[in-house]
């Protein structure tokens, strides 16, 4: 008898055994382990690390050097030291105040270049700036604008003479700040012919606005009332309030369409500040708006904050790359190292950051202690994320990934760049070595390696398999 109870329980347990494999639904069962990837390393955050070049009254760049080869040498100075800061873009300043560091048929040449408005360097700026970026694989977003033409102190300063192609009746001249009408159509429309021009002569790899809108009553002085543009555009509006801030968004979406329609390869950024309520009340620039539009790719606000820089940073992270969102961080105003840590360690743990954008050049070498917190948070390379459309063809896988002695070699086809990681063991995150042209490296360190390759639109391709020194 008791043969049987244990022969019965073994078939009841068998049954039981049985249907759990089969995935009944009244056993929680936990599925089988995965087998371990052939790739297990772990990939560091992209991001794209960058500063503003001002160079309206020559803040940063030229800094009133008017002869064009110390100017040119200055340039370069500051590219090197973004490169030996491991940064992979600039953003230069190449419409300030109606003027333009290109032989442009709209605006003026920069006063800031040659020191007289209007006058010709002699060289092609623009080209000159983007050629040598590009030679050391930085990328050149063109800083512009939108719609100041010129400020002065007073009445009693005139304002420098309109450019021949700009109409009288598209400007509205303030106590202290002239400026295109956003809500002149044809002063908008403007605006999109400046970008169109920009984009189609030149190798730019971004347009960049910051927060000149409708200008701020504190810094413009007496304002010239715009009830006319109003009583003769506004209608549909309910009030002027809405009207400024439809003018603005009619602006951006120019500039946004017509960077799609003729070059979409260009990333399109705004840099507002970081109140919203500002913004839009003030300035009339409405971001949440043109975010739910999808009439940026990037937004970066200027959270140019110490003390209350984590509550700002957690206000933006609400678009979750929708745009995609970096960060502006004001340089000029960090009293110490810690606040610099600080700001990048907190940027660092938001999945939605993709980059900080330092204000501005020039204090990277005022600011020894730090820019030398900098190097060591920028200690090794970063790639720089998608950010836009896709045109570039994808980027090839690479192939054939081995170490032949001290060398780290790889096979890769098409126009495109390649990505070296490292890490000394498979459980800590690895680190961008190389961003290279090249088919090899020098694999100077034991441990574990893999290469990727990156597009010209900054897509990458599968990870290698990882192979070990």
């Amino acid at each position: 008898m008791k043969q049987y109870k244990y022969l019965l329980a073994a078939i009841i347990l068998a049954v039981i055994f049985n249907s759990c494999k089969k995935g009944s639904k009244d056993i929680d069962v936990p599925p089988d382990p995965e087998p371990p990837k052939e790739n297990a390393m772990l990939l560091p955050k992209k991001q794209m690390r960058a500063t503003w070049m001002a160079t309206v009254f020559g803040l940063d760049w030229p800094q009133g050097d008017y002869n064009t080869t110390s100017q040119k040498q200055q340039y370069i100075a500051y590219l090197e030291k973004f490169k030996q800061l491991n940064m992979n873009a600039v953003f230069v300043q190449i419409k300030g105040m109606g003027d333009a560091f290109y032989n442009s048929p709209y605006e003026p040449w920069s006063a800031n270049i040659t020191g007289s408005r209007g006058q010709n360097p002699g060289y092609d700026v623009l080209k000159y700036m983007i050629d040598e970026a590009h030679a050391r694989n930085l990328e050149f977003h063109a800083w512009i604008n939108p719609f100041r033409i010129a400020t002065r102190a007073s009445n009693a300063t005139p304002y420098p003479p309109l450019h021949s192609s700009v109409p009288a009746n598209w400007v509205v001249s303030h106590e202290k700040w002239q400026l295109y009408n956003p809500a002149i159509p044809e002063a908008r429309n403007r605006l999109a012919d400046i970008v169109k021009d920009i984009i189609t002569k030149y190798n730019v790899d971004g347009i960049h606005m910051d927060d000149y809108f409708y200008p701020d009553p504190s810094s413009a002085g007496q304002m010239v009332s715009d009830a006319g543009d109003y009583a003769t555009y506004g209608a549909g509006y309910s009030t002027i309030e809405e009207f400024r801030r439809s003018n603005v968004d009619k602006a951006i979406k120019a500039v946004y369409d017509v960077i799609v329609a003729s070059k979409p390869e260009v990333i399109f950024s705004i840099s507002p500040t970081s109140d919203f309520t500002y913004n839009r009340n003030t300035l009339y620039a409405d971001i949440r708006k043109w975010a739910t539009e999808g009439w940026m790719d990037v937004v970066i606000p200027q959270i140019y904050h110490n003390s209350n820089f984590a509550a700002k940073l957690t206000e933006w992270d609400m678009f979750n790359n929708k745009p995609n969102l970096m960060i502006g961080h004001g340089y000029y105003l960090m009293n110490n190292t810690s606040e610099l840590t600080n700001q990048f360690n907190l940027t660092k743990n938001k999945k939605a950051v993709v980059g900080s954008l330092l204000y501005s050049a020039k204090y990277l070498n005022e600011s020894p202690a730090l820019t030398n917190k900098l190097a060591e948070i920028f200690a090794t390379p970063a790639v720089i994320p998608f950010l836009g459309r896709a045109v570039a063809s994808a980027p090839t896988d690479p192939q054939n990934v081995r170490i032949d002695g001290s060398l780290l070699k790889w096979t890769a086809t098409g126009n495109v760049r390649s990505v070296v990681y490292y890490t000394p063991a498979l459980e800590q995150e690895s680190r961008v070595i190389a961003i290279t042209n090249e088919n090899q490296f020098n694999a100077g360190q034991s441990g574990f390696y893999c290469v990727s390759t990156l597009n010209a639109d900054n897509k990458e391709s599968k990870i290698s398999a990882t192979v070990k020194k």
